[in-house]
């Protein structure tokens, strides 16, 4: 692809976050079934409670899709509950495997064969898989190329003038996914150090944008 003016721009600030963080080999997990579980886990709680839940699913030894698609939802539910809504997340864990298992026999290994588009299309169908969890999903543990987008990529972006705090989701994935060259590393590490941009720097309140490592932003900001 031809990289334009403002694709140049993106690559620059992910070399800045680079040089600033490191490589970060995101998606903490195992297996590709525990970066699915800490995908649908991971909603509306920290990663610090979702790595108790899951320590929990290993501990009883259940993080695997046989162990607990057999499991009750009640059974889930008390193995997750450090995650918060543990009720709730159980049910879209449950709805997951009945799709896994529906679908594709139990295997991630057939199901990741999918063609990323028509699964991205049926994982979406699955109860409680938002666009978020299903490209994260087909990103870290599927090795497809979806850009993720959160909400620390909207706060960022939106501050420095790249896309509106209101856009919709596939608006702003499909800004960087039309600008950025279609790899799977890249997308992956990026993604890695927005979450550390925002967690450290571009902070909802109070944002440290002195000690920023995008200061540069700003002056272009400035002079546009």
């Amino acid at each position: 692809m031809i990289v334009t003016a403002k694709g140049k721009e993106l690559l620059r600030i992910y070399r800045v976050l680079n040089r600033k963080f490191g490589n970060l080999d995101w998606w903490p997990g195992e297996s590709r079934f525990e970066i699915i579980v800490g995908a649908i886990l991971t909603q509306n709680t920290a990663w610090s409670n979702v790595e108790k839940a899951i320590l929990n699913l290993k501990r009883a030894k259940a993080l695997s899709p046989d162990r607990l698609f057999r499991m009750s939802d009640a059974a889930v539910a008390r193995l997750i509950r450090p995650a918060g809504y543990y009720n709730v997340k159980a049910r879209r864990l449950k709805c997951f495997l009945r799709f896994l298992y529906g679908e594709y026999h139990g295997s991630l290994g057939k199901m990741f064969s999918e063609d990323g588009p028509r699964l991205r299309e049926k994982l979406l169908a699955v109860n409680g898989i938002g666009p978020e969890t299903a490209d994260s999903i087909l990103l870290y543990a599927g090795g497809k190329p979806f850009f993720v987008v959160d909400a620390y990529t909207k706060r960022i972006f939106s501050r420095h003038g790249f896309v509106n705090e209101s856009d919709d989701y596939e608006s702003v994935q499909r800004f960087f996914m039309s600008r950025l060259p279609c790899r799977i590393g890249l997308f992956n590490d990026y993604h890695a150090q927005i979450v550390n941009l925002g967690k450290f720097y571009c902070k909802r309140s109070k944002p440290l944008c002195s000690a920023c490592p995008l200061t540069f932003l700003l002056t272009r900001k400035n002079l546009s």
